[in-house]
C-alpha cells in the first residue's frame, strides 16, 4: 500500500501507519477480487477455502463465491503472522493450491509457514516484487488458477522467494536477498519470474541511451525520471543527482522534485507538458506497476501514452527471452490501452519495437 505515496513499500506496522497518514488505500483486496473473478465460471468445481473478513471471505463473496471459513482474526487488525497463521491451517488441511495476495514480505511469510509443502501462487498486489512466485497480473492469477483447477496446468517448478531490505530500499540502496523457494504452477506467460540484475557490460550502452534521450529532450517540458539504474544514467549525463529508487522530476537539466509521490507528480505536470522516462525490469519485463507505482494510472494519463521514453539495454531485453514487456497498472482499461508495441532506446541512435501487453 505503500507505492503510490512514495514508501517503497509496507512491511511493518509503523510503516503501514504512515502510508495510511498519506493517503495510501490498500490494493490487495482489489486485486484478490479480480483474480477471483476469473474462478466464477468453474465455481461448482472446487472448493474455495478462506481466512475470515479481510482475509479472503470478504473478497470471495464480493464476486458471488460462497467460501467455507477457517481460523479466526481480529479483523481490521491483521499482521503477517495472521498471514503465516492461515498458511499452516491450508497445508494442514491439504489444499491442493494456495493462493495469496500481497508483495516479497507476503511471499517470505508463506514461506516461512509451509517452505514449499503445498503449491502455491501469489497475486501481485506489493510494492516490490522481486520473487518469482507471482503471476503477472491478478487477472493472469486467477487464469492460471483456473487452468491448474481443471488439470490444465500440473507441472511445478520451484521458484525463488527474495526480500529486500526495505529501510535501505527508502535509503536508496538496494539489499536483495533470496530466501528460499515455493513451488508453483509452471506456465511461463502467465508468470513473472525473478528479477534479474543489471550487468556492469551494459555500462557503455547505459551511456549511449542516456546521450540518445538528452539530445532529444524538449527544454519546455517536464521530465519524470522512473527508478533504474538505466533510467539513471540520464540523470548522469545532465549532471544531476537521481533517487534511483525513485521517481524525480527534471526541466531544463534541473531538478524540479526528488522522490515525488503520485500526489505531488500530479500537482507538478497539471497543465503543463510531460514526458516519463521509464525501463524495463530485467527477467520480468515491467515498466508500469512494479516499484515504481507513484506513477499511477492518472500520472500515465496525464502525460499521455505517445509521451513514455521506454529505455533497456539489449542485454536487458535478452533476458526476457522473447517475452514481452508488461504493464499491470492496476488499471484494466489503461493496461490495454498502453498494449501493442512500443519503441525502445537501445543506445545511441538505436531503437528497437517491441511487444507490449497488459498484464
Amino acid at each position: 500500500m505503500g507505492g503510490r505515496v512514495g514508501l517503497k513499500g509496507s512491511d511493518g506496522e509503523d510503516t503501514q501507519r504512515r502510508a495510511r497518514e498519506l493517503g495510501a488505500e490498500e490494493s490487495s483486496p482489489k486485486r484478490a477480487v479480480e483474480a477471483l473473478k476469473r474462478l466464477k465460471t468453474i465455481a461448482g468445481d472446487f472448493e474455495l477455502i478462506t481466512y475470515p473478513s479481510e482475509m479472503g471471505e470478504q473478497e470471495a463473496k464480493a464476486v458471488g463465491l460462497i467460501p467455507k471459513v477457517i481460523g479466526e482474526i481480529e479483523a481490521g487488525a491483521t499482521t503477517s503472522s495472521d498471514t503465516r497463521k492461515a498458511a499452516k491451517e491450508m497445508a494442514q488441511i491439504g489444499v491442493d493450491l494456495l493462493l495469496f495476495a500481497g508483495g516479497d514480505g507476503t511471499a517470505r511469510d508463506i514461506y516461512e509457514a509451509i517452505d514449499s509443502e503445498v503449491p502455491v501462487l501469489g497475486i501481485p498486489s506489493g510494492v516490490k516484487i522481486h520473487s518469482g512466485v507471482y503471476a503477472v497480473s491478478p487477472s493472469a492469477a486467477g487464469e492460471l488458477t483456473a487452468m491448474y483447477l481443471r488439470g490444465e496446468a500440473t507441472s511445478l517448478y520451484d521458484a525463488e522467494v527474495m526480500d529486500i531490505d526495505e529501510e535501505a530500499y527508502r535509503g536508496d540502496r538496494l539489499s536483495a536477498r533470496l530466501y528460499g523457494y515455493l513451488r508453483i504452477p509452471r506456465e511461463e506467460s502467465l508468470v513473472q519470474g525473478s528479477k534479474e540484475a543489471s550487468p556492469t557490460t551494459e555500462e557503455d550502452n547505459m551511456r549511449g541511451i542516456a546521450e540518445d534521450v538528452v539530445e532529444g529532450m524538449d527544454p519546455d517540458a517536464l521530465y519524470l525520471l522512473a527508478p533504474g539504474s538505466t533510467v539513471a544514467a540520464v540523470a548522469k549525463r545532465l549532471g544531476v543527482e537521481k533517487t534511483l529508487l525513485g521517481v524525480d522530476v527534471i526541466q531544463r537539466g534541473k531538478i524540479v522534485a526528488k522522490d515525488a509521490n503520485e500526489a505531488e507528480l500530479l500537482r507538478i505536470i497539471k497543465g503543463k507538458q510531460a514526458k516519463i522516462v521509464v525501463t524495463a525490469i530485467g527477467g520480468q519485463g515491467f515498466i508500469f506497476g512494479r516499484g515504481n507505482q507513484q506513477i499511477s494510472p492518472a500520472v500515465v494519463r496525464a502525460v499521455g501514452k505517445d509521451n513514455i521514453i521506454v529505455v533497456a539495454t539489449p542485454t536487458k531485453l535478452s533476458t526476457l527471452q522473447g517475452r514481452p514487456l508488461i504493464v499491470d497498472t492496476g488499471d484494466q482499461a489503461l493496461d490495454a490501452d498502453l498494449s501493442g508495441y512500443v519503441r525502445v532506446t537501445t543506445d545511441y541512435g538505436r531503437r528497437v519495437v517491441y511487444r507490449l501487453r497488459g498484464g
